[in-house]
């Protein structure tokens, strides 16, 4: 029996756990925190989960007045989501501003993602921002999913994210033109409380969410496609304005650029109401293998 056919099986309290990370004992300049993966159908941990973590045990030992404005961070192997993991922080800089963090995280002793995050205290200053994309059809208005295989469909109520294509998915198929551009909208599948550090976390957890399929739709290559290999190399984000998750929100993606083996990616998250939540830039590997 799949997760979601359990009727007690809710995917937003299993990832609310996974970022309810433990403390372990504290050095003077390392704090070390350790947290438990949810299970994926790949066996592999889902990077939004981990980025997510990282920058939990950031935030942790940053002030309470320091919320994260950018983090960068590689995936160096493979997780295992059938395995802990451990995420050690260290503490780089404190200044009257800003705050730098390190955090690493570990599974059987070996880095598997290494990331550093700034964290600011907020001073009034200039304020302007990019205008969402026109015309995207509101979520309520879109069909998700109509078109997606059944385990496709199955993978997708055992998220705890709800996940929308305004210009339909590309799981089973990438259907007209191939552009490299998509808009999505987000959000998780219930109400989260209001802890604006928890929003923030999962922001960087949804932000690994379809952003590499602008690479995919800009060669019309489907998820579904034989012997496709994706794996995600870094990921940089910034966090701009306050938001609520559980609100919806527009993703809008785009890829400029894919040579050798890598393609870029960039989003740009909007509330509903237009205001610029957070940019986001991501590389991966892709290889797609051709007939003969």
């Amino acid at each position: 029996m799949g997760q979601s056919e359990r009727a007690d099986f809710d995917p937003v309290t299993m990832m609310l756990e996974v970022l309810d990370l433990d403390s372990g004992a504290a050095r003077t300049t390392e704090d070390i925190f350790t947290g438990v993966s949810h299970p994926m159908p790949t066996g592999r941990i889902f990077g939004g989960q981990v980025l997510a973590q990282a920058i939990i045990a950031a935030d942790r030992t940053t002030g309470d007045d320091r919320v994260p404005h950018s983090m960068h961070g590689y995936f160096l192997r493979p997780g295992d989501a059938t395995r802990g993991l451990t995420l050690s922080v260290d503490r780089i800089h404190d200044g009257r501003s800003f705050s730098t963090r390190r955090t690493q995280a570990y599974q059987e002793g070996v880095p598997i993602f290494s990331m550093i995050a700034s964290f600011e205290h907020e001073d009034p200053g200039l304020d302007h921002q990019a205008a969402p994309p026109a015309g995207i059809t509101a979520p309520e208005d879109l069909v998700a999913a109509s078109s997606v295989h059944p385990l496709s469909r199955r993978l997708l109520a055992d998220s705890p994210i709800e996940v929308v294509h305004a210009e339909g998915g590309i799981y089973d198929g990438a259907d007209g033109e191939p552009v490299a551009a998509q808009n999505v909208w987000m959000r998780t599948r219930r109400p989260i409380g209001d802890d604006p550090a928890l929003h923030r976390a999962v922001l960087a957890y949804m932000s690994d969410l379809t952003i590499q399929e602008s690479v995919l739709r800009a060669h019309g290559v489907a998820w579904s496609h034989p012997g496709l290999k994706v794996a995600s190399l870094d990921h940089a984000m910034w966090w701009h304005r306050a938001a609520r998750v559980d609100d919806w929100l527009l993703y809008a993606q785009e890829s400029p650029s894919a040579r050798g083996g890598r393609g870029l990616a960039t989003g740009r998250i909007f509330t509903r109401e237009g205001a610029l939540v957070a940019s986001v830039a991501q590389e991966i590997m892709v290889r797609v293998p051709t007939a003969g």
